[in-house]
């Protein structure tokens, strides 16, 4: 290809970013998100390895780490509750 082209669609695109935006918001809500799971899989599994003594444990999978996640502790608490009184 010509590098005329190429310099042109580049700087094209760049005015065309510009103007636009860059779609970094979606970007950011799927990292944070990303974060969230990884968090509410963390306390679970702090849930997990304290609660053994009394008999509790909260399966990990992505439903769970993404109430715990979310809602943070009152979520892992609501879990732990659900575990202890409806289920066990």
């Amino acid at each position: 290809m010509d590098p005329k082209l190429i310099i042109g669609l580049f700087v094209l695109s760049i005015v065309l970013l510009l103007f636009v935006g860059a779609p970094l918001k979606p970007m950011r809500w799927i990292g944070q998100g990303l974060i969230k799971l990884a968090i509410g899989a963390l306390l679970l599994f702090f849930l997990n390895t304290f609660g053994t003594p009394f008999d509790l444990h909260v399966p990990i999978n992505p439903g769970t780490a993404v109430i715990t996640g979310f809602l943070g502790v009152p979520g892992l608490i609501a879990l732990a509750a659900i575990e202890l009184i409806l289920i066990g």
